[in-house]
């Protein structure tokens, strides 16, 4: 569903917004907010509830590992876009979940005109890190 309304979507966003997503902001186009959901700093396992305002998403992203690895998005309210390098975008909407696999590189967020918000789980992996591309060509997600 769409939440063009921010009091819509709160009600909707039973996992919470969170705070201003500020050590990522310059991998995202528009403000994205992390909520944590589970306590990682102290060892467990790492669970956080994204959150795009309408027209926000990241920059194309490589999650790499030599085994193992990649992310699963659990769409939980509102309405977004996936994509992986070459191959068409994919709309989420609440109840969605995309597996990601290690080692492809892809983007997600926000529609232009929903909130929407997804559990972001990255998956343990052999020498896993993150690697920040480019932004989302504008024409691209303009077309959406």
């Amino acid at each position: 569903m769409k939440y063009q309304s921010k009091e819509d979507f709160d009600r909707a966003n039973h996992f919470g917004q969170g705070t201003p997503n500020d050590a990522y902001a310059q991998y995202f186009i528009g403000n994205s907010f992390l909520n944590p959901l589970t306590d990682f700093k102290n060892g467990e396992f790492p669970l956080f509830n994204v959150t795009f305002e309408p027209g926000c998403h990241n920059n194309w992203h490589i999650h790499h590992a030599d085994q193992g690895g990649g992310q699963i998005l659990i769409c939980t309210a509102g309405e977004g876009w996936y994509q992986e390098e070459g191959k068409p975008a994919q709309e989420l909407k609440e109840g969605t979940i995309v597996v990601i696999p290690a080692n492809v590189k892809h983007w997600h967020g926000a529609k232009k005109d929903s909130w929407f918000s997804h559990i972001s789980i990255e998956v343990p992996g052999e020498n896993g890190r993150n690697d920040w591309l480019e932004p989302v060509e504008e024409d691209l997600y303009n077309s959406l």
